[in-house]
């Protein structure tokens, strides 16, 4: 898994790319920088798995941003993953495109 941060002002765009599994999470999680950000996107279009690991590091994101009183979107979702997101619930409490 890579992943790649672009900063905008108080905008911060991750491109995630690869498996976000248990051993990947982790370093995902402790690369994050979520501090002042009002506007996260995390964009998916190279993810075709995420472990328990990686959902709850979105959930820790979700929970930051709402903090920050800010929007996080999740992008550009492979079907795969998508049909994760909707079995957790993420997609009721996310904004997932």
């Amino acid at each position: 898994m890579e992943f790649f941060e672009k900063r905008d002002g108080d905008k911060v765009t991750y491109t995630i790319k690869g498996r976000i599994d248990t051993n990947m999470a982790p370093v995902l999680a402790e690369g994050l920088h979520l501090v002042d950000v009002k506007e996260l996107v995390f964009d998916l279009k190279d993810v075709d798995y995420v472990f328990s690991a990686g959902l709850r590091v979105f959930l820790q994101a979700q929970k930051i941003i709402n903090a920050n009183h800010g929007t996080m979107k999740i992008i550009n979702v492979q079907e795969s993953v998508r049909e994760l997101f909707a079995l957790v619930g993420f997609d009721g409490i996310m904004d997932i495109e």
